[in-house]
């Protein structure tokens, strides 16, 4: 994936580093790599969103681990020179350039918590539908709920988790929530 950072143009590599640094801040929940590979393709860069999202990984690493070490603008781009000869020259421009706006904030967020691979809720949505029918019985008319989870991994990965439950089981997942509304209103 790093191969493909020639390939991507410097403003949506700069982009890509802004979601990356902002998501590690907790400014936003995950960096979009779908949306943006989308945009890469209409502009003619060939990327897919697995290697886009291999490549914010990657950056995701890199300020992370410049945040667990301290390091000064001068001594990642040191780094990223003596490690990484491959990178090319925009690519540590920018990288240069979001490090010394937006570091010392990522580091001190490094200090304030534990790194927990604990991924983040984004928003849920929820559709009732009915089967009418299957294959082995003709007149079903079973309603069942499909819940669709909006989450983004440690990394920043946004994916949609999605599963069925019956109604019985809907009203019990319902009920959980309640519980947790009125045990937060007592703290």
């Amino acid at each position: 994936a790093a191969d493909k950072i020639d390939l991507i143009p410097q403003d949506f590599f700069a982009e890509l580093c802004e979601q990356v640094i902002q998501h590690l801040n907790r400014k936003i929940a995950g960096v979009n790599t779908v949306e943006l590979c989308q945009r890469l393709q209409m502009s003619g860069i060939e990327i897919t969103v697995s290697e886009l999202a291999k490549l914010a990984n990657i950056i995701s690493f890199l300020f992370s681990t410049a945040a667990r070490n301290h390091l000064s603008t001068e001594e990642l781009v040191t780094a990223l020179g003596s490690q990484v000869s491959t990178l090319p020259k925009h690519a540590v421009q920018v990288i240069r350039h979001v490090w010394n706006e937006q570091g010392k904030a990522v580091s001190a967020l490094e200090d304030a918590r534990n790194m927990d691979a604990v991924g983040q809720f984004i928003d849920i949505s929820w559709k009732l539908g009915v089967a009418m029918s299957s294959d082995t019985c003709r007149s079903l008319k079973y309603p069942y709920i499909t819940v669709t989870l909006k989450m983004a991994d440690p990394s920043g990965q946004v994916t949609n988790k999605s599963f069925e439950m019956t109604v019985p089981q809907f009203k019990n997942f319902s009920s959980q929530f309640k519980e947790m509304a009125a045990v937060l209103e007592t703290v």
